[in-house]
């Protein structure tokens, strides 16, 4: 049995087993919840998490180093942000359209609005692009944070390149960690099925399924409209002649873990192997493009934000003007690029384009309790738009094949 299929079949067991819980055992859930499933699948968590830096950090050296032109860097860099735009844009309007044509909101009620709502104020533009430089490399290292880690790799990879042979000892220093990093990823992933059997029973034991009844059809069309982001992606490899099938075919493993853990941080390794290794994705665009869209690509993000705004509209039956579908757009575009690559983390920001677009806040309580459900479905769509994405610049740099060195076959 390959490893993706035991992760979901981990995964439909997981959901047997807290609908148990949940109907059968309801004083129970806490205990168990408390003392194993919530310790099991932070645990598992924190060892994927344990491989995503020196993995993203090591690869993104070893790709850049083997670009003979540093300017190919800034080349690769403005074609993916345009492929980026376009991309998120699309998956916005699929969002905002479902939402619109399915009226998930009309007719909702019997929720009582208890939560409170943490609202942070998000950083200006100027702030945002002055943070992405980091003070000290070694801080961005040990703190995850992937954008300044993309930048320290870059500047590096620039470094590495002016010093030429007196470089080598670090880069055979930097192709030894990731190499041991991927040996260690494919031990780690062994535990996989049951983290994420950990993780999925403990969100069914806890929510229940009535909630999911309830929103039924704010369920179904994110699955609607998630689909047709992914079938989009799919015609867009088609027109590229590259092959989706195996693409898909190739992503199983990442996709299982996406959609289990519902974060594309614990998934990145795993999509940066496998992308490379099993679909054959050049390294040099790979080791830069995943990590990049992981830090800022989120397809999944777009249509939750464009849906759940009009959805909020409905429920409180506001009209929807020019002036208000033009705040909700511009907003739920720029806030899809800056959602953390965690679980929940959309349902945070989506409090960002409700106060732009001066919608009621509490209704964010309404989708809180269903948004865990749903969002390892958002992860995947994450996962699948950013490889079609990286693919795109692949296509899009045909041309320009003869500026990258060679790269050897990795090991499998």
């Amino acid at each position: 049995m390959s490893l993706s299929t035991f992760i979901l079949l981990s995964l439909g067991v997981g959901v047997v087993f807290g609908t148990l819980l949940n109907t059968t055992f309801p004083e129970n859930i806490e205990l168990i919840n408390q003392n194993f499933l919530v310790p099991v699948g932070e645990f598992f968590l924190r060892l994927i998490q344990f491989v995503v830096v020196p993995i993203v950090f090591s690869s993104l050296i070893m790709g850049l180093t083997r670009i003979k032109s540093a300017g190919q860097v800034g080349r690769y860099t403005i074609k993916l942000m345009l492929s980026y735009l376009v991309t998120s844009a699309i998956a916005l309007a699929i969002g905002m359209g479902t939402a619109w044509l399915l009226q998930p909101g009309s007719g909702v009620e019997g929720f009582s609005i208890s939560q409170t709502v943490g609202i942070t104020e998000p950083p200006s533009l100027i702030s945002w692009l002055v943070s992405l430089i980091p003070v000290n490399p070694l801080e961005a290292l040990s703190t995850g944070n992937l954008l300044q880690i993309i930048f320290s790799a870059v500047l590096l990879g620039i470094g590495i390149q002016l010093a030429e042979d007196q470089a080598k000892p670090f880069v055979q220093f930097i192709e030894s960690v990731y190499h041991i990093s991927e040996k260690t990823l494919s031990v780690i992933l062994y535990v996989a099925p049951v983290g994420v059997f950990a993780l999925m029973s403990s969100v069914i034991a806890t929510q229940g399924l009535e909630l999911v009844a309830k929103l039924f059809l704010y369920v179904l069309g994110l699955m609607i409209a998630s689909s047709i982001m992914i079938g989009f992606d799919v015609l867009i490899l088609l027109i590229l002649k590259a092959n989706p099938i195996k693409l898909l075919r190739s992503l199983s493993e990442a996709i299982a873990l996406a959609f289990g853990t519902a974060s594309s941080n614990a998934a990145l390794p795993v999509v940066l192997q496998n992308i490379q290794e099993n679909y054959g994705l050049r390294e040099d665009i790979a080791s830069f493009a995943i990590p990049l869209g992981t830090a800022l690509k989120r397809d999944g993000a777009a249509i939750l934000q464009g849906f759940n705004a009009l959805f909020v509209t409905q429920i409180y039956q506001i009209p929807l003007t020019p002036s208000l579908l033009m705040a909700i757009a511009v907003s739920s575009l720029l806030v899809s690029f800056s959602t953390p690559g965690v679980p929940g983390s959309a349902l945070i920001t989506m409090a960002t384009v409700l106060s732009a677009s001066g919608l009621p806040l509490e209704a964010i309580a309404l989708v809180a309790g269903i948004d865990r459900i749903t969002d390892g479905l958002k992860t995947v769509v994450n996962i699948i738009g950013n490889s079609t994405n990286a693919i795109i610049l692949s296509r899009w740099e045909a041309g320009q094949i003869s500026e990258v060195e060679p790269v050897p076959a990795l090991e499998v």
